[in-house]
C-alpha cells in the first residue's frame, strides 16, 4: 500500500488535535509537515516524537505558512488539511485554490473524524466569531452550574506556543500553575477567570490525555471554545454565541457557520449596543440556518474599577489581542468604557508602537486606535510595556480579560474593565441548564 502524504495546515490547535485523532496511528497516511500561521514565531519548530507517535520517531516540522506552494512540491504532497479557524470564505478557498495549484487535494476534517467522546457529560460553548462574548457566556454556565452543587472541569481550546513536549496535558488550579507553564498573555486571559470561580482548567495538546484526566475531578465537563472552532469532544448541549455588531458573519466565516447550523443553543449577545436591523438580519439566518435552535437574547455590560482614572482624560485602550487582530473588531469593552465614562480623546497608539507591536500592526493594518495585548513571548511583552511608555497619554484603560498589570509593567495611572453575560427576558441560560439536567437525569 502506498501512503498519501499529508500536510496540515494549521496554528498550533486544531491542525495538532486532527492529527492525533485521524493521523497519528493511520498507516494510510504518512503526515510530511505542518505549516504555521496567525501566531507570531510558532513555526520552525518541530512536532515532537512524544507526541507524533511510534510511526514518527523523528518528529514532524512544523514551516511557515508563506511556503506552501514550494513545500506540496518539495514533498510531493498528495493531500492538504486545512485546520484552523477563524477566516472567510474567500481567505480559505484561495488557500484551497494554491493547493490545487500546485497539484494537491484539499481536505476539512469534521466533528465525526476528531471529537472525543467522554465518560461525563459535555457542554460545549462556542462561537462564529473570535470576540463574540464566548468568555463570559462560559462564565455565566459555570456560576448557574456551581450553584447547583457540581464539580466543573474546563477544558480550553489549545494555545500550545511553547515546548510541546511540556504541554501534553496541563492542569491550572492557581495563578502559580500560570507560572509554572510560563503561560502566553493569551493564555492568562483565558485561564485566570476560571480560576478565579475556583474551577480546574485543561489545556495542552493532547486531548485524549486530557479529558481523561479531568473525568477523574469532574462532575461535568466544559468546553471553553477558542476562535470560533468547533468543539473537540461530543458535546450533550452546544451553546453558540453570535455577534450583531458583526452580522452576516455567522454565515460567512468557516468554521463559525459549522458552530451556528450545528447548535443546540444560540446566544445573540450585545443586543443592547447593535442596530436593531442587525439583531433581526442575525435572527433571520437563525431561522433559515437552525430553526430548531433556542435562542437566548442577552448583552454584556461593562463596569469600571475607577472611573475617575478616564474622565477629561486622554487615555490609550488596551484590549484582548486575538479580538482584534484576526478577529476583526475595532473595539472592544475598553474603548465602549472610554466613551461612556467621558474621555477626552483616545490616542492612537500605532505611531508609538515598536518591535513585535509595530509588526502586527503592518500584519492586521485595520485595527482600530486600540492597543492589542500581544504577549506570545518574552520579547512581545517587553515591546507592549515599550509602546506603552511611548502613547502621550495621561491613563490607560484595560479592557483585556485579565488584569495586565499582573505580566506588564505599567506606569501610568490605569482602570480596569469587566463585563458578564447579562440574559435579557426568556429562555435564559438557567432554564437552558435546568432542561439539559433534568433530561440527563443529572442532581
Amino acid at each position: 500500500m502506498v501512503k498519501r502524504k499529508v500536510l496540515i495546515m494549521g496554528a498550533a490547535g486544531r491542525d495538532f488535535h486532527n492529527f492525533n485523532t485521524f493521523f497519528r496511528d493511520n498507516e494510510e497516511y504518512e503526515v510530511v509537515a505542518f505549516t504555521a500561521t496567525q501566531i507570531p514565531d510558532i513555526d520552525g519548530r518541530k512536532y515532537p516524537t512524544e507526541l507524533a507517535g511510534s510511526l514518527y520517531p523523528d518528529g514532524i516540522p512544523i514551516y511557515d505558512e508563506k511556503d506552501l506552494p514550494e513545500l506540496i512540491k518539495k514533498f510531493d504532497i498528495d493531500l492538504v488539511v486545512f485546520a484552523y479557524s477563524d477566516v472567510p470564505y474567500n481567505y480559505v478557498m484561495d488557500k484551497g485554490s494554491i493547493v490545487n495549484a500546485a497539484g494537491a487535494d484539499f481536505m476539512f476534517l469534521g466533528p465525526k473524524a476528531t471529537q472525543i467522546k467522554s465518560t461525563k457529560p459535555v457542554i460545549s460553548i462556542c462561537a462564529i466569531r473570535t470576540g463574540c462574548g464566548k468568555s463570559q457566556t462560559t462564565r455565566r454556565v459555570s456560576d448557574i452550574l456551581k450553584s447547583k452543587g457540581f464539580k466543573l472541569a474546563a477544558i480550553r481550546h489549545p494555545m500550545p506556543y511553547g515546548d510541546l513536549r511540556k504541554q501534553i496535558a496541563e492542569r491550572f488550579a492557581t495563578y502559580d500553575d500560570l507560572d509554572k507553564y510560563e503561560c502566553t498573555i493569551e493564555e492568562r486571559e483565558e485561564y485566570e477567570p476560571h480560576i478565579d470561580r475556583g474551577t480546574i482548567v485543561y489545556a495542552g495538546v493532547d486531548y485524549e490525555k486530557i479529558i481523561r484526566q479531568a473525568e477523574q475531578e469532574a462532575d461535568i465537563i466544559l468546553w471553553d471554545g477558542g476562535n470560533n472552532d468547533f468543539s473537540f469532544y461530543k458535546s450533550d448541549l452546544h451553546i453558540v454565541v453570535v455577534d450583531p455588531l458583526r452580522p452576516n458573519h455567522e454565515m460567512t466565516y468557516y468554521p463559525g457557520e459549522v458552530n451556528f447550523r450545528s447548535a443546540d443553543v444560540i446566544v445573540i449577545n450585545k443586543i443592547d449596543s447593535a442596530r436593531p436591523e442587525d439583531i433581526e438580519t442575525v435572527r433571520h439566518n437563525i431561522e433559515k440556518a437552525n430553526p430548531n435552535a433556542i435562542v437566548v437574547d442577552a448583552a454584556s455590560p461593562i463596569t469600571v474599577e475607577d472611573p475617575s482614572v478616564i474622565k477629561g482624560k486622554r487615555v490609550l485602550v488596551i484590549e484582548d489581542g486575538p479580538t482584534l487582530t484576526h478577529g476583526g473588531m475595532k473595539i472592544g469593552a475598553g474603548y465602549v468604557a472610554a466613551r461612556k465614562f467621558g474621555a477626552a480623546e483616545i490616542i492612537d497608539p500605532k505611531p508609538y508602537a515598536v518591535g513585535t507591536i509595530a509588526d502586527t500592526y503592518k500584519k492586521y493594518p485595520d485595527t482600530g486606535i486600540i492597543l492589542p495585548a500581544m504577549g506570545y513571548s518574552e520579547q512581545q511583552i517587553k515591546d507592549l510595556e515599550k509602546t506603552i511608555e511611548n502613547v502621550p497619554c495621561d491613563a490607560v484603560i484595560i479592557g483585556t480579560p485579565i488584569d495586565l498589570k499582573r505580566v506588564a509593567k505599567i506606569d501610568k495611572p490605569s482602570t480596569r474593565v469587566r463585563y458578564e453575560l447579562d440574559e435579557i427576558g426568556k429562555p435564559d441560560l438557567e432554564d437552558v441548564i435546568n432542561d439539559f439536567l433534568s433530561k440527563k437525569n443529572l442532581k
